[in-house]
């Protein structure tokens, strides 16, 4: 095998699929199955477009909701509009992934489900991956797309691990009454909820706030009614929308830290490299763009005579220019949200500065490639 791949998500799945494509052996693990639910705002940018058409995984066939238009609002009610220069799609994540799995298949990529990986070591110049099911791998080239918190990160002693992270998210799908063009980030005490349409005419609601806010009211219903619904635009969603789910999806530990794009030889992507704010809406897009920077690079160490130093420092580069600024400003603009004193003065001043929120969008996205 040459290539492991640590990870079914989209960093993961869009490099499998390219690498196959370029003709190389590749194995993807991933600890779960197709398809599956994420919590994930499920919005991405249309500067991915060109790329998943070019590697064969044009989404277009999924029937995503197409959204121009953004919408921010603050814990009272106020709220600013503005077109989406670049515009983005919305499809779940339940339905993108199995998707690219699919693809991945059909590209004879090797895909190990329901494993994940205990220990990787680097030895002579080669990968050694224990897994779950007892099996052991060897590869030459290994990326680590296994999202924001692993097994592994302790296991590679990554610094972020050993902080806790304050933030939780939370996740729906549900049937409501609003343009299947807009999408609307709604803000409240410690948090702020984002909502756009998806396909087959459902919404993806999903929000971040603390684990504390969730400790002080002792469920998520009882803190929603206690501080969600203090935003007009977000009480209306809980007293009109039909929800789907029986539960919402939850996920804990979602660290905004500072990683790196490469541990222990293996070259990080998506999440496990970096995750910005949900704020800025942009992490799905991120994800696909780093599996693609991953891959140009893994094809040009093994065209151009397997320098692993090079391998490492080309990736280094072209991560840290694509996505540093972008996680920089998400952080920047992150800080201006949850506070609600804050909250109202950055709102009520930027609905009068649409230049200022379109340079905001341009910081947290890229071009399309």
């Amino acid at each position: 095998m040459q290539i492991a791949v640590i990870g079914g998500g989209l960093a993961g799945l869009t490099s499998a699929i390219a690498l196959a494509g370029q003709g190389f052996a590749v194995t993807l693990i991933e600890k779960k199955s197709y398809p599956l639910h994420k919590v994930c705002g499920e919005y991405v940018s249309n500067e991915v477009l060109p790329y998943l058409r070019a590697i064969g995984a044009d989404p277009s066939g999924l029937q995503p909701a197409y959204i121009s238009r953004f919408m921010l609002t603050s814990p009272k009610g106020v709220t600013l509009e503005s077109p989406l220069d670049l515009g983005g799609f919305g499809v779940s994540r339940y339905t993108l992934d199995h998707f690219l799995y699919e693809v991945a298949l059909a590209k004879d990529v090797q895909v190990r489900l329901q494993t994940t990986v205990q220990d990787v070591q680097f030895r002579g110049n080669q990968f050694v991956l224990k897994l779950s099911d007892g099996d052991t791998l060897a590869a030459e080239v290994a990326l680590g797309a296994y999202g924001k918190r692993s097994t592994l990160d302790r296991q590679l002693s990554r610094s972020f691990f050993a902080k806790r992270s304050p933030y939780i998210g939370v996740k729906y799908h549900l049937r409501f009454d609003m343009p299947s063009n807009l999408i609307a980030l709604h803000n409240f005490q410690d948090g702020y909820a984002g909502i756009s349409a998806i396909e087959d005419g459902r919404y993806c609601f999903c929000y971040l706030t603390t684990r504390e806010n969730l400790r002080r009211h002792g469920s998520i219903p009882a803190m929603e009614q206690a501080i969600l619904h203090q935003n007009p635009h977000l009480r209306r969603i809980f007293s009109e929308a039909e929800f789907l789910y029986e539960q919402p999806e939850v996920i804990n530990e979602i660290s905004f830290a500072t990683k790196t794009c490469v541990e222990n030889h293996m070259l990080m992507c998506g999440d496990a490299a970096g995750m910005i704010t949900p704020l800025c809406g942009n992490g799905m897009a991120m994800a696909i763009h780093a599996g693609k920077l991953a891959a140009e690079q893994v094809v040009h160490y093994f065209q151009n005579g397997r320098n692993r130093q090079a391998l490492e420092t080309g990736y280094t580069l072209a991560w840290k220019k694509q996505f540093e600024r972008r996680l920089q400003v998400g952080r920047a603009v992150q800080r201006l949200f949850g506070n609600p004193l804050l909250s109202e003065v950055a709102v009520g001043t930027l609905r009068y500065s649409p230049a200022a929120v379109r340079l905001i969008m341009r910081q947290t996205h890229g071009q399309p490639f």
